[in-house]
């Protein structure tokens, strides 16, 4: 199995202005990041404008945001290690003071695929994992993974596709992230949980995963990060559009294939019964 990659999201507070997301693809990383633990397992590439996370027998690199967010879309470049075995690929955005967390995890196997797991953490252990299988191969090239977050609704996206909708439900007893959180990427050895109990397989390593994108406009804490001026909290990002809604059935009849709501797991989570 090959190592876990555990990368919490370097997630890009996008604006509505092309030429900010332009400017802000090409930002560096040292701008809005700080390595956290084995700055020999993170690469600046092409001036700073790229990163490589790298996991081996030694470790694995890490690196955060200067500073937290209350709010706002996230998006990233990321293009997958190509060395394949059971492991994880994890990107999110989470607190340190409690835990609230926003997940992408990359679950890697013995054959040439990756699995996508979400999850989120409200003030909680999580545990509402939903996983679907990619339509592309994406060790290939890089390709955007984005989160929005507003205190309607977390909408993971694809490719600009949404791939699962977390509603706020706390109105009914439901949980939702509401801390102000550091925006995070890792990578690491998940044999203990992610594989099932395979060990990892060295022989792969050393296994590396880039990042692109390190821009990040978003409403820091301290702010007032529910305002409607905050392009990510206008009423129209409350609710899916049409098309956006199409390609999420879609995907759901498609490519999910196991969420947490249908599973017996779900009896403990109020929103999977509103």
């Amino acid at each position: 199995m090959k190592g876990s990659l555990f990368l919490c999201l370097v997630l890009v507070f996008i604006s509505c202005l092309k030429k900010d997301v332009v400017s802000q693809k090409y930002l560096n990383f040292d701008k809005n990041y700080v390595v956290m633990s084995s700055q020999d397992h993170v690469l600046r590439l092409n001036g700073g404008t790229e990163a490589q996370l790298t996991l081996d027998q030694a470790g694995g690199g890490a690196f955060q945001s200067l500073l937290k967010y209350g709010s706002g879309y996230f998006e990233m470049q990321i293009k997958l290690p190509s060395n394949h075995s059971p492991g994880v690929l994890h990107s999110d955005i989470g607190s340190d003071n409690v835990h609230d967390e926003i997940d992408f995890e990359f679950l890697g196997t013995d054959g040439p695929s990756y699995i996508l797991q979400t999850n989120v953490f409200a003030d909680d252990v999580g545990g509402r994992e939903e996983r679907l299988h990619l339509w592309f191969d994406p060790t290939l090239a890089f390709h955007n993974y984005g989160i929005l977050w507003n205190s309607h609704q977390i909408v993971f996206f694809v490719d600009q596709v949404p791939i699962r909708v977390f509603k706020n439900l706390t109105s009914i007893g439901g949980r939702y992230p509401s801390q102000g959180m550091l925006v995070q990427g890792s990578i690491w050895n998940g044999e203990g949980w992610a594989s099932n109990g395979r060990k990892v397989d060295w022989s792969q390593a050393p296994f590396q995963a880039n990042y692109k994108s390190f821009g990040i406009l978003g409403c820091q804490i301290g702010n007032q990060c529910d305002s409607q001026t905050l392009p990510w909290n206008n009423q129209d990002k409350w609710e899916l559009n049409p098309k956006q809604q199409s390609d999420y059935e879609n995907v759901k009849r498609k490519y999910v294939y196991d969420t947490y709501c249908l599973s017996p797991r779900g009896k403990n989570y109020r929103e999977c019964h509103p």
